[in-house]
């Protein structure tokens, strides 16, 4: 291990934590695999040589795959937030994430195919919804509440009413 993090995310995998890692580090920005660490033994979920552990980096976020085994699964209690410039790159990540075997969700949300969720939140959303102007940030946020993935030209023109 080059440099262990005080603080890093550890996210269990049924066997797949190199697979997702290389995913991450192709599609977001500051984001890379940056070890692949194999079992020095058997183990509940694998045996000695199969690869226990992947350190990456998602979004400049330091992150820890463990290939745990199906014991665990992943729920939207934890999410990346990942906030967005505009709707060229909200659509890239949102299909990106969908379209590799993911899912769309509600108001913004996505699994990714090892069902780790995703917001994919343009700027644009939150500034709106957390305007001063309380009538436009509600009509910006009911507008939110009908949309899978954000579409900002809706969520601006309900803010402007």
């Amino acid at each position: 291990m080059k440099h262990m993090a005080k603080n890093t995310i550890c996210l269990w995998y049924d066997g797949a934590a190199e697979e997702a890692a290389r995913f991450y580090g192709e599609t977001f920005p500051d984001s890379s695999l940056e070890a692949v660490h194999r079992a020095p033994g058997d183990y509940p979920s694998g045996k000695e040589g199969s690869v226990l552990t992947v350190e990456f980096t998602v979004l400049g976020v330091a992150c820890l795959g463990l290939n745990g085994g199906p014991m665990f699964k992943h729920s939207e209690a934890f999410s990346f937030q990942v906030a967005t410039e505009g709707q060229e790159e909200t659509d890239r990540y949102w299909n990106a994430i969908v379209g590799n075997g993911g899912e769309e969700s509600q108001c913004g949300w996505c699994k990714d195919k090892w069902g780790i969720s995703w917001q994919i939140t343009p700027i644009a959303l939150t500034k709106a919804f957390t305007s001063p102007d309380r009538a436009a940030a509600k009509r910006a946020f009911d507008a939110m509440m009908t949309m899978r993935k954000i579409d900002i030209a809706e969520i601006e023109a309900a803010f402007r009413g």
